[in-house]
């Protein structure tokens, strides 16, 4: 068995062989890819012959990936990192041109416009390799994350003038009417991209989503990422931005995570053939017969672009780790220098010898990329372990690009025990900004030594609250789990912010009762173990909503963390039911109004179930926290426990957290609920709820 038959046996057996074996032995599977490549290429044993039709398959593995990472970001979180992606990426990008072009010139006698090609494709990052690492140890809402990709997305938008420029360098055309040209097909594609996005993509799917069909969907996936690709393509810019765009557009619908699943197979074995077809470049025989001078190539590019970048990263706000680990991802070749170097051999702008060091050399670099990642993971620890206690009191630069930025929008979390954690993580994959504050010094130092904004201070003093401009939070989230620090706290923040979204885990249903009643905080009881992730979930899932969350992402993000748990339950409806039994407020089961109308002196059957099923849920629960004076607690007693008596009596906040975490439907009986609820429990118990006297705080 020859030809295409063998080369796709050999390649699926590569793609499924290697990543089991690099988890064995503790490597990342992007060096058994490219080992695999070497081996299997026209370099080593030349077991693949069809080289040309890998690479073609190998393309599409960057195009779904980039499709993938435009998934992960909307219109409203590129804009938010407008400063890294043409402040830190544009000035990254020219600043190594000029540099590399000027060292190929001295040091490698290359005329003026193989220089000017030459500096511009290896001033390029690889994406594939930065973002697949980034993406496996779930960094990409890190500050270093986000800097990485900003700088990544400039230099996808850098391939298109690079690519122009190009032919005219070899002295066909005019430079003003080719980059004219460019711009006019640019502003056509994304155009085209933005219209069809808004009026075709929506309809479209919502469409064939209404048809139940797996395939009609995964079908219009694949149409979407590709035609979008080849239509960049075909204008002449990078197939991957238009694949990106596409991804960016989708972000917006609710069928974001649905596409996310459905393309994440075809992105995994195409992109782990780009990673086999990069080791096909590396000439093994090359290596050792030129050893001098592919070290000094593949130390320079490494060395100038880890250096250049980590200083622009330092200049534009970064803290020194974070700017050291961002200049050693990124100091490698990227993919669109194999393009580039391609055009420019056909060009006649380089000869063979030269493109084939060059492609060995930027290969190399793109192989030391994991290594590299490591070193500076390493590195950044122990900058980050030796720095002074400013570094974890929010003195430091990471933490004064967040709360001194106007437009950062962040958010407070007090609390950074087994709730803020799940809090925090919430708001990362939201790409919402926040800063963490945590009284335990050593809880924020073991968070901080691992790059995140999480603080040591007490936000109940003014001072330190003014040192985290507080008051240019968005929303303060409160975790303490301590009953009384966490009064403390909030009374604090209610008296020096009174107009402020305050957000606060509360110890018991009277907890919340009296922080709801008389400080207009949304409290929320946990009614499951303190070791149960399910405790956070209701609570960190409420504070996405009540941010403005859509609430099928957030109910996707929630049932990716409670999926073993909740297998087969309906998510939507525990989620809703979950936040207002921790909010205190009972959402009876929807009945027929002809039901409702006659049965108004007396409470309805959907009431009585909800709050049996409520008393079920509380008392088999173990570990909670609600008050029993005999053990033996009457049925009413117990829905007096879960709720406040007079609902209509809720603060502002607590509505407002109520009705984003309600469906609309839904809505309409609560009122109702409001209404009728006080005098069938007057009725009920024979006393005056009004004549209760409150504990004081």
């Amino acid at each position: 068995m020859k030809g295409p038959k063998s080369d796709t046996l050999c390649l699926l057996f590569a793609t499924a062989m290697i990543t089991p074996l690099c988890k064995m032995a503790g490597t990342s599977p992007i060096l058994g890819f490219l080992a695999s490549g070497m081996l299997l290429g026209p370099n080593g044993f030349g077991v693949i012959r069809g080289i040309h039709t890998t690479e073609h398959l190998a393309e599409l593995g960057i195009v779904f990936f980039l499709f993938e990472m435009g998934l992960e970001l909307s219109v409203e979180r590129l804009k938010s990192m407008k400063k890294d992606v043409f402040g830190l990426g544009l000035s990254q990008y020219t600043l190594t041109a000029i540099v590399l072009g000027m060292v190929a010139k001295i040091f490698g006698g290359l005329s003026g416009p193989a220089s000017v090609v030459v500096g511009g494709a290896l001033s390029l990052s690889s994406s594939a390799f930065v973002l697949q690492l980034i993406k496996d140890k779930k960094e990409l809402a890190t500050r270093f994350g986000k800097a990485s990709f900003g700088v990544l997305l400039l230099q996808d938008l850098a391939v298109v003038p690079l690519l122009v420029a190009t032919p005219i360098l070899a002295g066909s055309g005019s430079l003003a009417g080719a980059l004219g040209g460019a711009f006019v097909k640019a502003g056509m594609a994304l155009s085209g991209i933005a219209l069809a996005g808004r009026f075709a993509l929506n309809p479209l799917f919502k469409t064939v989503a209404a048809a139940n069909s797996q395939e009609a969907f995964l079908g219009l996936i694949l149409l979407t990422a590709l035609g979008m690709s080849f239509l960049t393509e075909g204008l002449g810019l990078s197939n991957t931005l238009g694949a990106f765009l596409a991804g960016v557009l989708l972000s917006e619908t609710k069928y974001r995570y649905q596409v996310e699943a459905d393309i994440a197979p075809f992105r995994g074995i195409l992109l782990g053939l780009f990673f086999v077809t990069v080791g096909f470049e590396i000439d093994v025989g090359l290596i050792v017969n030129n050893l001098p001078v592919v070290s000094a190539i593949v130390a320079g590019i490494l060395g100038l672009k880890a250096g250049i970048l980590t200083l622009l990263s330092k200049a534009f706000g970064l803290s020194t780790a974070t700017a050291v680990r961002t200049g050693l991802i990124l100091c490698q070749g990227g993919e669109f220098a194999f393009v580039a170097f391609g055009l420019a051999r056909s060009l006649g702008i380089l000869d063979a010898a030269t493109t084939k060091m060059l492609l060995t050399s930027v290969s190399l670099t793109m192989a030391l990329t994991p290594f590299l990642d490591q070193m500076g993971g390493k590195i950044a620890k122990k900058m980050e372990e030796g720095a002074d206690f400013t570094h974890y009191m929010g003195q430091d630069d990471d933490a004064l690009e967040i709360t001194e930025n106007d437009d950062s929008g962040f958010v407070v979390v007090v609390g950074y025990g087994i709730v803020g954690k799940v809090v925090c993580d919430l708001l990362d994959k939201k790409f919402i900004r926040y800063v963490g504050m945590e009284r335990d010094p050593k809880k924020a130092i073991e968070a901080r030594n691992k790059g995140l904004p999480v603080f040591f201070g007490d936000v109940g003093r003014q001072e330190v609250a003014e040192a985290f401009s507080v008051d240019k939070a968005n929303a303060v989230i409160v975790c303490i789990s301590d009953k009384a620090e966490a009064t403390r706290a909030v009374i604090a923040l209610r008296r020096m912010y009174p107009d402020k979204k305050i957000f606060a885990r509360a110890a018991d249903a009277d907890h919340a009762k009296r922080l709801q009643t008389t400080l207009d905080v949304a409290a929320m009881v946990p009614i499951l173990p303190e070791d149960n992730l399910l405790l956070t979930l209701p609570f960190g899932g409420a504070v996405l909503r009540s941010l403005g969350a859509p609430a099928e992402e957030v109910n996707y993000i929630l049932a990716e963390k409670r999926r073993e748990v909740l297998s087969g339950k309906e998510l939507e409806k525990f989620e809703e039911e979950t936040v207002l039994a921790q909010l205190g407020v009972e959402k009876p089961e929807e009945v027929d109004e002809e039901e409702t109308a006659g049965e108004d002196n007396e409470p309805s059957e959907a009431v009585a179930d909800a709050a049996s099923e409520t008393e079920k849920q509380v008392e088999s629960t173990p570990g909670e926290e609600i008050v029993k004076e005999d053990g033996d607690v009457p049925s009413s007693e117990a829905k007096e426990a879960v709720k406040p008596k007079e609902p209509k009596a809720l603060m502002p906040l607590v509505q407002q957290v109520v009705d984003a975490n309600t469906s609309p439907e839904s809505k309409k009986p609560v009122e109702k609920e409001v209404e009728v609820e006080p005098e069938e429990e007057e009725a009920e118990s024979g006393s005056n709820p009004k004549e209760e006297v409150m504990e004081p705080l």
